[in-house]
């Protein structure tokens, strides 16, 4: 399985079967999607899936209900080529095996209504990632990966030590990353190199690098 992390919260996975891409939206690079087979998109908020994007891939998208309402809405060609997955779900996209967990967004502000998210465990060739879009639930088992939210408007850097944490994977990937400076995530990476236990590694990759 190979890891190229994109701009913001986009990845693209190469796997045995073809290439899946995560969430490219309008902080990333339109040519993630270059020869992508399958697109899997977490939630509607613009930074995670953008229709100008999508309408330069012909690859099939699965996504929640939510995401869907949205792209028939602003974007009906785009919808055309979803697939509505919940929470739970298990399904086989480019011969990778996906999982779907979790089922609302982080807290922004109480004051604010809640937004569906849901993130994907990935598996293919005995290797699995995990990408929680804008969430800190976990995958609920063991994962090789772990593409871990560096900073956002719900996130403080010790909920963020304490989910790399938690999930345990060997590796974690920095992602959501444009919404601090490169000072503001250097001090992400010495806080996770600090705190995080032998055994687990945090790293961060610009974008088109692979992991």
């Amino acid at each position: 399985m190979r890891i190229t992390k994109f701009g913001h919260a986009c990845v693209r996975i190469q796997a045995e079967g073809g290439v899946v891409v995560i969430d490219p939206g309008n902080l990333s690079e339109a040519e993630a999607l270059d020869g992508a087979d399958a697109v899997l998109i977490t939630h509607e908020h613009a930074d995670h899936v953008h229709p100008a994007h999508l309408r330069g891939s012909d690859a099939p998208i699965w996504t929640i209900a939510a995401v869907e309402r949205m792209l028939r809405t602003e974007a009906p060609d785009v919808a055309e080529r979803v697939t509505v997955v919940r929470p739970g779900d298990r399904f086989e996209v480019a011969g990778t095996s996906v999982e779907v967990i979790g089922e609302k967004h982080a807290v922004i502000h109480p004051d604010y209504d809640r937004f569906d998210n849901s993130g994907y465990v990935l598996e293919s060739g005995g290797a699995s990632v995990y990408h929680p879009g804008d969430a800190l639930t976990g995958p609920g088992r063991a994962v090789d990966v772990l593409l871990a939210p560096a900073s956002a408007p719900w996130l403080k850097v010790g909920e963020a030590v304490d989910f790399v944490r938690e999930v345990a994977a060997p590796t974690s990937l920095a992602i959501h990353d444009r919404i601090y400076s490169d000072i503001g995530l250097a001090m992400v990476e010495r806080h996770m190199a600090n705190l995080l236990p032998d055994g687990q590694a945090f790293v961060r990759r610009q974008s088109g690098q692979d992991l």
